[in-house]
């Protein structure tokens, strides 16, 4: 069976459903089709992110991005949805605080500088501030913090099927199946096939897988160095409702954690906290490895707050960076193939900059190009020119 679509996203999560909002939010009526191949989310990055959202970067279009995303995510709530189901992303605008010792201080002190000048709202924070943000912390050893007090964190199911949800109620359609080829003659896209055994006839295919996306160009005979990357996550039940609302904090040793709020009558207070490693294998890995709560994480987060010495209650989950060399996206068409564009590689940044990407593909689907933001350097052949891009503040 042969059908035809204008544009065909392949990966349903939240990078192809803003993209698809987007599209439809700015004007496109033409027939939008997004494969995904497991409705249930399970695998998905975004199902199974952090949630973190930060404009605490030092390169000005990465910068431009979130606060673009942040916009959006200060009324998700209240733009996103249908009539009878609205989302709750829940965006929590209490900062992003880094701690500084005396072996991180002049990195952190540059990355900072940077970051101003890349335009970020970014403060210089001392401890005695600090302390004022989070009094229970151990804090002999910090030198300063770094706060972006516009930065915060959200639910990223909800944000993800906010999006979802709200394309298919502008039209777009969602399909069961797997993009298994990508077909092209004279320079160009021209369909997919499906694991199903058909294909759809498109001049316009968007990679949107997320950790697959490298697989993705693989069908288009390009390489494009994307690899998934394990990521575990626990959450740490807190031995009572704590005094005050934690933001995402991050230690010099990198260990990080942000609250998960209780949203019923009857939940606990919890924090959810994250430790890449970053010397972890790539590959399709999900397995948690809880090993790591006893050996890495534990003791790293009660070395910074001693009050969480007892918790036992600890649950674990993993999910999948889409990693790139310079850990940076890749965006944009590939110009060895017209009509392929890519929306992936962020490197553990997808959900947060997920509304810009959905504007900058509506952009790049209906007029060719991104005019809203210069991505350039996110170039896909950028790997193959040597052309990376460096950026500090990644975690």
């Amino acid at each position: 069976m042969t059908e035809s679509s204008d544009v065909v996203i392949v990966g349903g999560g939240v990078v192809g459903s803003s993209a698809a909002w987007h599209l439809r939010q700015d004007g496109f009526t033409g027939r939008i089709l997004i494969v995904e191949r497991d409705p249930t989310y399970q695998r998905a990055s975004s199902f199974l992110a952090m949630g973190g959202i930060r404009q605490q970067f030092c390169t000005p279009v990465t910068l431009q991005m979130v606060q673009f995303s942040v916009r959006l995510w200060k009324t998700f709530d209240q733009q996103l949805g249908t009539p009878d189901t609205r989302p709750r992303a829940w965006f929590r605008q209490r900062g992003y605080l880094f701690l500084a010792n005396a072996a991180t201080s002049a990195a952190l002190m540059k990355r900072y500088e940077e970051e101003r000048r890349a335009g970020a709202t970014v403060q210089l924070l001392s401890v005695d501030e600090i302390r004022q943000i989070a009094p229970d912390l151990y804090l002999d050893d910090i030198l300063f913090g770094v706060l972006g007090p516009d930065d915060g964190y959200a639910n990223p199911r909800e944000v993800l099927f906010g999006f979802r949800r709200s394309a298919e109620a502008a039209g777009a359609e969602y399909r069961v199946d797997d993009v298994v080829g990508i077909e092209h003659a004279g320079g160009r896209v021209i369909g997919v096939k499906l694991a199903s055994g058909g294909t759809v006839s498109t001049a316009i295919v968007v990679n949107a897988a997320g950790p697959w996306a490298g697989r993705v160009a693989a069908m288009a005979g390009l390489r494009v160095p994307v690899e998934p990357m394990r990521q575990m996550l626990f959450r740490c039940v807190l031995p009572e409702r704590w005094p005050y609302r934690f933001p995402m904090l991050i230690d010099p040793g990198g260990v990080h954690w942000r609250h998960d709020d209780p949203v019923g009558p009857h939940d606990r207070d919890a924090i959810i906290v994250a430790f890449t490693n970053w010397n972890e294998r790539t590959g399709e890995n999900l397995a948690p490895d809880d090993a790591r709560w006893a050996r890495d994480f534990h003791p790293a987060m009660v070395r910074r707050l001693p009050a969480l010495k007892d918790v036992t209650e600890v649950t674990s989950w993993a999910g999948l960076y889409e990693m790139t060399p310079d850990h940076n996206p890749v965006l944009g068409f590939h110009p060895a193939l017209e009509g392929l564009i890519f929306a992936n590689g962020f490197s553990g940044h997808g959900l947060m900059m997920s509304p810009a990407t959905g504007k900058i593909v509506s952009e790049l689907v209906r007029t060719g190009r991104s005019t809203m933001f210069d991505i350039g350097i996110f170039a896909p052949d950028r790997f193959d020119r040597g052309a990376l891009v460096h950026d500090a503040a990644t975690i």
